[in-house]
């Protein structure tokens, strides 16, 4: 097992920089609209397995490093991982407990206020969708979850992050 203390931050960082780039990787036109929203089932899981060291802080971080890679207005993402990564704090306990099917029913519903609020915020600058279509990626995030959860799971287990 590797060492505990700043030696476990790298895969933590190192999570976030990929879902930072898979956030930003190009899609075919067509399956452009159902993205997932990578950053935040990343999040997610960090807060879920670790609220001691991946918080608010980190959420409003992350989502302003979102919001300069995306081009989107600034603090548009950071606000709206601020309100998930709160929420998920508050169930966290919960969330552990829950079977893989309720976990993605949860992820599911953040990933939706995640959009929401985005969506609402596009609005505000006239750039906003007209249809439903903006909840796609809460749907894709959702399907994505176990294998997201699965995954990190086993690099915290295989590198003894804790």
């Amino acid at each position: 097992m590797v060492d505990q203390g700043p030696n476990a931050y790298w895969l933590v960082l190192a999570s976030f920089f990929c879902a930072l780039i898979l956030a930003v990787l190009p899609f075919p036109h067509w399956l452009a609209w159902g993205r997932p929203e990578w950053v935040l089932l990343v999040l997610v899981y960090w807060v879920i397995a670790l609220p001691q060291r991946v918080g608010l802080i980190t959420a409003l971080l992350l989502g302003l490093m979102l919001d300069v890679v995306e081009g989107a207005v600034i603090g548009q993402n950071a606000f709206a991982l601020v309100v998930v990564t709160l929420l998920a704090l508050l169930l966290y306990q919960r969330l552990r407990v829950f079977s893989l099917a309720q976990q993605a029913a949860i992820v599911f519903v953040l990933a939706g206020l995640n959009q929401m609020i985005c969506q609402w915020v596009q609005n505000l600058e006239g750039a906003g969708s007209t249809t439903l279509m903006f909840l796609l990626p809460a749907f894709s995030s959702a399907l994505l979850w176990p294998f997201v959860l699965h995954l990190l799971r086993g690099l915290r287990r295989l590198y003894g992050v804790s």
